[in-house]
């Protein structure tokens, strides 16, 4: 798949390669069962490396949850996380205090910064039908002069994201949601402060893409010297600047141009990550990524001193009563509810 627009073609895998200023990408996709009275899945476990199942047996993970799904309390220095969740819930707590139950379109944006611990959690709330769960989680790296910001996060609830659906002549639709990055007329929610993203010059775009079968619609040029790559996640085929994509996969386009897209025979769905490069060295050892090796070795060395505050809850993996609504309570005490 070669032409003027298109640099590279790379098939995806788990996770998602990606450019700087994005070290990370991975879609969690998992056809849940109905749950249970603990929120877990109403069905047999036998047969799963529990604490560290990521095989998919039936159609879902328990990941590194014993009883729910998801991932229990650890700790991120250096980086933010963005959690794009487009079916299902995630129950958020943390070592700042901070604790949430979001979904179903809602985004949470979190600033690691200097440290903290917090846990990812699936509630499987209905236990008469199946609990589908389906989310984007991006790593965004900081600069070295935000590494050790003060910790922050931030909700971008799904009413507040703005979308907005393209005709193309035949009358199939585009449907753009934008999670960062304004784009004709529309300004998404602000990200945390010390973000990348917060800085304007930086160009971060985080979009996802809907194209009806058959659809037509040209990404529009953008700015240059920023890296853009779109990930081609859901549907049979698509066309990319003339080039047929007909597996799953990651094309990095030049920014400054028009890319043109044609969805196949179904459905297709694609997720742009744009950003000016941070071309700073990245050093990374599991959950903490900083410049440099003795960055990391002093990282592990905090967190074993101080847990970055320590862990205010009654267990690893909290999660709600299975009644609680969307809502965010904040370190500083302040509640968003939806």
């Amino acid at each position: 798949m070669a032409n003027d627009v298109v640099l590279s073609v790379r098939q995806l895998g788990f996770p998602w390669e990606t450019e700087d200023p994005f070290l990370f990408c991975v879609h969690h996709d998992d056809a849940y069962p109905a749950g249970n009275e603990k929120l877990g899945p109403a069905a047999s476990l036998a047969g799963r490396r529990i604490g560290q199942d990521f095989e998919g047996k039936d159609g879902w993970r328990m990941y590194h949850g014993d009883v729910v799904p998801g991932f229990p309390q650890h700790p991120h220095r250096g980086f933010e996380t963005v959690t794009v969740v487009r079916r299902g819930f995630i129950d958020h707590s943390d070592s700042l205090g901070a604790t949430a139950r979001f979904g179903h379109g809602d985004v949470q944006w979190l600033t690691a910064g200097a440290g903290v611990v917090h846990s990812e959690m699936f509630p499987l709330v209905n236990a008469a039908a199946p609990n589908p769960l389906e989310l984007f989680q991006i790593w965004l790296n900081l600069p070295s002069a935000d590494k050790m910001a003060e910790p922050h996060f931030a909700m971008l609830w799904g009413e507040d994201i703005p979308r907005r659906t393209f005709e193309d002549a035949s009358g199939k639709k585009t449907e753009l949601a934008i999670v960062a990055g304004p784009f004709d007329g529309m300004t998404p929610p602000s990200p945390p402060p010390k973000s990348w993203a917060a800085r304007p010059e930086a160009h971060v775009a985080i979009w996802t893409i809907k194209m009806e079968p058959g659809a037509k619609w040209t990404l529009p040029a953008g700015p240059k010297d920023v890296n853009r790559t779109l990930y081609f996640f859901r549907g049979s085929s698509v066309a990319i600047a003339d080039g047929l994509l007909d597996q799953r996969a990651a094309v990095k386009v030049v920014s400054d141009a028009d890319v043109p897209l044609e969805a196949g025979d179904d459905e297709v769905e694609l997720l742009m990550l744009q950003g000016k490069p941070i071309s700073e060295q990245v050093v990374q050892y599991g959950p903490f990524v900083m410049n440099s090796r003795a960055q990391v070795e002093e990282a592990f060395a905090d967190y074993r001193r101080t847990q970055f505050g320590g862990w205010p809850w009654p267990s690893d993996g909290p999660v709600h009563p299975k009644e609680a609504g969307r809502f965010a309570k904040h370190a500083d005490g302040k509640v968003e509810t939806r």
